[in-house]
């Protein structure tokens, strides 16, 4: 059987190195009224994988589908079609609570917005407390030390200080890390951060970034940083993997996709993300135009290339097969047949 782009292939031992995987990952949602439904295809058939340890960025602008992956992978959301698999296991379409409850502790979720993700009406000691005594993580008159170890280590010390706080009574920044002490207490394998940093100050964010960094080696997590910013997804990850209209276009090392991008929506970005070492004004600006499809009525091949200025006819066809551009580096783009 042939591997599957953004899939590689299963250890020989009968391990499984993938924390997850996602195998033909499609969601739709139904709007409109009665006579005037349409369907949004938020996600169409997206194949992806984490390695054990990890950290892979999804990267694309706001309405990509990036948010909806994530939230159909913690089963927030269920898919409308595709498999999703955590540590080899296969998650079953129609999830019973012992199971959802096993999943939802393997994987967890950092928000985008630290405040609406916090409950307002319980103290900082109740919110980390909540997944320790939900999963019995420790014992319960170990609770009380834990909460305090981990606001420790996502940087709000003393942590003793701040269990009979409210988020009312906190920043943004030390709300997104209540957020992440949050997420730790569950002691799951993989994490996904939505926008971890995009509500934050400008001045923190490099902060945010490295804390998650540290954490994620000092645990051996593995982590799906979603972002719209090409830059930051490069400091971050290990591999990105591009997104644009509910498809995967690129995926490779992040390196060799920040360096040299092969297709025209990641040239786009990267031309969006700022170089600090350049001159402003100086390089070649890429001339991208439109605006992001209407989910509702995607085009019958790329969803790109209404917008792309190297538009050919068979764009229009159908979404081109993947072509390997690098090591480990594919794209699904005619200019590489």
């Amino acid at each position: 059987m042939p591997s599957i782009p953004g899939v590689p292939a299963k250890t020989g031992d009968g391990g499984d190195r993938h924390v997850l995987e996602v195998r033909g990952l499609t969601k739709h949602y139904t709007v409109g009224r009665v006579g005037r439904r349409k369907i949004v295809r938020a996600l169409s058939d997206v194949n992806l994988t984490v390695e054990r340890g990890e950290v892979l960025a999804l990267v694309g602008e706001s309405g990509s589908g990036k948010t909806t992956f994530a939230q159909t992978v913690s089963r927030l959301e269920r898919p409308t079609a595709g498999e999703i698999l955590v540590a080899g296991q296969a998650l079953p379409r129609h999830l019973n609570a012992r199971r959802l409850r096993e999943h939802r502790r393997q994987v967890q979720m950092i928000f985008q917005d630290p405040y609406s993700s916090l409950d307002p009406f319980h103290s900082i000691r109740y919110s980390v407390a909540r997944p320790l005594r939900s999963f019995r993580i420790v014992p319960r008159r170990a609770v009380q030390a834990e909460v305090e170890q981990l606001l420790d280590q996502v940087g709000l010390v003393p942590g003793a200080d701040f269990l009979r706080r409210y988020p009312h009574e906190l920043s943004g920044g030390q709300r997104q890390r209540v957020g992440i002490a949050r997420a730790l207490a569950a002691r799951p394998s993989l994490i996904l951060a939505d926008e971890p940093t995009s509500m934050l100050d400008v001045s923190i964010r490099l902060t945010m970034m490295n804390l998650l960094l540290d954490l994620q080696r000092s645990r051996s997590l593995s982590l799906v940083f979603i972002t719209h910013d090409l830059g930051g997804a490069r400091y971050v990850s290990d591999r990105i993997a591009i997104m644009y209209a509910g498809s995967i276009l690129e995926i490779g090392p992040s390196s060799e996709v920040m360096g040299e991008p092969r297709h025209p929506y990641t040239q786009l970005l990267r031309e969006a993300a700022p170089d600090p070492e350049s001159e402003l004004g100086q390089g070649t600006r890429f001339e991208g135009h439109g605006d992001p499809p209407d989910l509702t009525t995607l085009p019958p091949g790329c969803p790109f290339a209404p917008r792309c200025p190297f538009f050919k006819d068979e764009c229009d066809q159908a979404l081109p097969d993947w072509r390997e551009v690098g090591t480990a580096h594919r794209v699904r783009c005619v200019l590489y047949e």
